[in-house]
Parts: structure tokens; sequence; C-alpha cells
């Protein structure tokens, strides 16, 4: 009986490790998913902002033109110091803009209207970008624009559309290869060089 019991025992325990056997080739380890990007919300909330980083490391390596010199004010009429300190800061802050402008026109997040002025263009915008600090730019662009359309008016006694195809016209020479401009027909296209 002995050896009978062993028997059982022996075909037992070869019935438990194929059972083993099979369950373990029948495990398998989940999926692992690992995310190690965060969205932009999150890299804002952490204080990182890729766009204007991006923006600010490009308007520090962005050749720009030399201020005005004391000496170019008092021939342009602009004698008192008090003149001269306004014109330098408002002269400054537009050579500041023209590079940001510059870049954001050949990414195509901005574009030169037919009108004349500056419009967002966010359709065809290359990139990411703060959205407000470009309404801001845009705003004071426009602002400027319409200031320097007002003084020529002024100063020509012409009609409004003549000063701004006038304008127009020069100011398309200085927009950088690439730059975004709308046509008169309205159709949109980078500018050749």
């Amino acid at each position: 009986m002995t050896s009978g019991r062993a028997n059982a025992r022996w075909w037992g325990a070869l019935v438990v490790a194929t059972l083993c056997a099979e369950l373990a080739g029948c495990v398998k380890a989940p999926d692992v998913v690992i995310v190690d990007r965060t969205t932009a919300l999150e890299q804002q909330a952490s204080g990182r902002f890729v766009a204007l980083e991006r923006e600010l490391t490009q308007a520090g390596i962005s050749p720009r033109p030399q201020p005005y010199t004391r000496g170019q004010l008092d021939a342009a009429g602009w004698t008192t110091p008090r003149q001269q300190d306004a014109i330098a800061r408002l002269a400054e802050a537009a050579l500041r803009d023209r590079g940001r402008t510059d870049a954001l026109l050949v990414r195509r997040c901005i574009g030169e209207a037919k009108d004349g002025r500056l419009i967002q263009t966010r359709a065809a915008c290359q990139g990411a970008v703060d959205e407000a600090a470009v309404s801001r730019l845009i705003e004071r662009a426009n602002r400027d624009r319409r200031q320097i359309w007002l003084y020529l008016r002024k100063r020509t006694r012409k009609p409004d559309a003549a000063v701004r195809r006038a304008w127009l016209k020069v100011h398309r020479a200085e927009v950088p290869c690439g730059g975004w401009i709308e046509s008169a027909a309205g159709a949109w296209s980078a500018k050749k060089c």
C-alpha cells in the first residue's frame, strides 16, 4: 500500500506542477505607459513658459539698429532734454518691438494686412506663442502706425488713403524675407526676396 500512496502522491505532485507551469505561462505583466512630457498648462504652473523663453532668446540674439544720437535729435528739432528723453524712450521701445514683430511675421503668427495694420493670423502660425503678449504687441504697433499716418496726413494735406498707400509702399520694402503679407486681392503669402 505504501507504493500506491507514494504513486498517488507522485501523480498528485505531477498534476500540481503541470497546473502551476501552465498557469505561470498565462500570467502576463500589465502594459506600463510612462509619460515623461508635461502639458503646456503644467509647464506654465511650474514656471516654464516655452514660447516666451524662445522669443526672449531670439530677441537677445537678433541684430537691431542703433538708437538715435543726441545730435540727430537736435537736427530733427527735438531740442529740449525732456523732448529728447521722450523720443529716445519711444524709439527704444519701437526698436525692441521690431525684432519680435519681424520674428512673428516670418513665423506667420502675425501678418501685414493690405490696409497697413498688423493682424494676428492664428491659423497660419508656426509654433506656440503667448497670445496676450502678441495682442499687446499688435496694439502698440497699430497705434504707432495710426500716429504716423495722422502726422503724415497733417504734413502733406493728402487724404488718408493716399497717405496709407505711400507709407505701405515704403514699409513693405522693410518687411523681412518670408514675412507674412496680404496682397491687394486679399491672398496671404510669404514675402519673396
